[in-house]
C-alpha cells in the first residue's frame, strides 16, 4: 500500500455522521444489518454461497452505518483479486438476478415512504445508497466518505 494513497486518509467520523448512525441504528438499522449478518452467514455455512457471503457481509456492514460512509471498487485499495475480476463481474450478474434487484426495490420503497417527511430526507437518502449497493456489492468494499481526492 502507498503510504501517500488518498484511501489511507483515516479521519474520524463527523459529528452529524454519528448522531444520524445512532438513530438509524435505534430505528431499524441494527436490526437490518443483523438480517444481512445472518444471510452472509447462512450463504457461508451452505458452501454453495460462499462467493456470495462477503457480499452479504459488506451489505451488512454498510447497512449497520451508512452515513459518512460509501462503496468504492475493493481493487482501488487492495489491487485485483478475485472478486474485483472476471468472476467478480459474473458473481454480480447472478447476485443481481436471484437478490440484488428485489433488494434495491425494498431500499427504493423504503425511501420514498421516508422521503414524505423532512425528518425522513436523510435516511431516505441512506436506503438509496444502499439500494445502489445492494445491485452490485461484488467487489466493491466500504470506505470513509470524507476521503479527500488528492494527487499521488
Amino acid at each position: 500500500m502507498y503510504p501517500d494513497h488518498p484511501l489511507n486518509d483515516e479521519r474520524g467520523i463527523t459529528p452529524i455522521a454519528l448522531f444520524l448512525n445512532i438513530i438509524w441504528l435505534v430505528l431499524g438499522g441494527a436490526l437490518a444489518a443483523l438480517g444481512w449478518f445472518v444471510a452472509a452467514l447462512v450463504m457461508a455455512i451452505t458452501i454453495i454461497g460462499i462467493p456470495w457471503a462477503r457480499a452479504a457481509f459488506d451489505n451488512g456492514v454498510y447497512t449497520l452505518w451508512p452515513f459518512g460512509a460509501k462503496p468504492i471498487a475493493r481493487d482501488r485499495l487492495y489491487g485485483e483479486d478475485i472478486g474485483s475480476g472476471p468472476l467478480g463481474f459474473i458473481g454480480n450478474i447472478i447476485w443481481f438476478v436471484l437478490a440484488g434487484w428485489w433488494l434495491a426495490l425494498g431500499h427504493l420503497f423504503a425511501a420514498i415512504g421516508l422521503a414524505i417527511t423532512i425528518i425522513g430526507l436523510p435516511f431516505a437518502w441512506a436506503h438509496l445508497k444502499l439500494a445502489g449497493f445492494s445491485l452490485w456489492p461484488i467487489g466493491r468494499t466500504i470506505v470513509h466518505s470524507d476521503i479527500r481526492r488528492r494527487a499521488y
